[in-house]
């Protein structure tokens, strides 16, 4: 299993380019990046980890644009994966965002992970004009329209929430495929939607049984007549039991992901030492 490291970025601490280069200098595999375009101050939406509309601390205020952070983090590094931990879609304009990934993938060499959200808030869902109750039909619709104008010469889409007539778009992306990993809970309807449109599933803080959500997720992705198997990445919360890791390794999980605080760098920078070495990753690792 690879190891990734997410820095929750924010307007302090650490800049995204800076840890990302200190990830790659220690051997991590991927940087990953969140986001939010604005919280609500009035929501009824509640937290998954609180429980309610209170949030668990301010970086949710002062998340950074995560494509600009991760342009960023591409322009001082040359092996790292670049990813979302999560992105939400939806909350942006499909051609756009489509041009935006694109132009990222080429010019870091095909090194971009897209790690998508259904969106937990919903009343910021509600200012970009996405129902909560369509929000995964509304990303389905983007994904699909995305993947046109990543991979057709002259692409079009027609749907409900997304539709445009044959156009060029270009860069296309380095990478013929650019892989999709949902980041949300591990339920039969997520694991479905995966199944039919994604490339595989990041775990939520929050989750419960992760061993037992995975063998779901595989009969789900069997069901739905996928060869191979899901990409699976796990956001580590917790100290993990080794006989968990043991059997993720067994279940093919891609990689665990792990945090690094928005602190000062030579703070975030010693976190990452400290991790590198308990995990015993070195650079030496990102070669081939």
């Amino acid at each position: 299993m690879r190891h990734g490291i997410v820095l929750f970025t924010s307007d302090r601490g650490i800049t995204p380019a800076a840890a990302a280069r200190a990830a790659e200098e220690r051997g991590f595999a991927t940087f990953y990046v969140p986001e939010h375009t604005h919280i609500p101050v009035r929501r009824t939406a509640a937290h998954p980890g609180t429980g309610d509309e209170t949030l668990p601390d301010d970086r949710y205020l002062r998340t950074l644009d995560p494509w600009v952070a991760l342009a960023t983090a591409a322009a001082v590094t040359t092996r790292i994966g670049l990813s979302t931990a999560v992105a939400l879609p939806v909350e942006s304009d499909p051609i756009t965002l489509a041009k935006t990934i694109a132009s990222l993938d080429h010019l870091s060499g095909g090194r971009v992970a897209l790690g998508a959200g259904f969106g937990w808030n919903t009343d910021e869902l509600a200012d970009h004009h996405v129902p909560a109750e369509r929000r995964r039909t509304v990303l389905r619709e983007y994904v699909e329209a995305m993947r046109a104008l990543w991979t057709q010469e002259e692409a079009a889409y027609a749907g409900e929430f997304v539709s445009f007539g044959p156009s060029w778009a270009y860069p296309k992306p380095a990478q013929a495929h650019i892989p999709l990993i949902i980041g949300a809970g591990g339920g039969p309807k997520t694991f479905a939607w995966i199944a039919r449109h994604a490339d595989g599933w990041m775990t939520t803080p929050t989750q419960q049984d992760i061993t037992g959500s995975i063998e779901r997720l595989h009969a789900a992705w069997r069901e739905h007549g996928r060869e191979g198997v899901p990409d699976v990445r796990v956001l580590i919360t917790f100290r993990p039991d080794p006989a968990d890791l043991q059997r993720w390794a067994e279940l093919g999980v891609t990689e665990l992901i792990w945090g690094v605080p928005d602190a000062a760098p030579d703070a975030a920078e010693a976190h990452l030492d400290k991790l590198a070495a308990r995990l015993g990753v070195a650079p030496a690792a990102l070669v081939g």
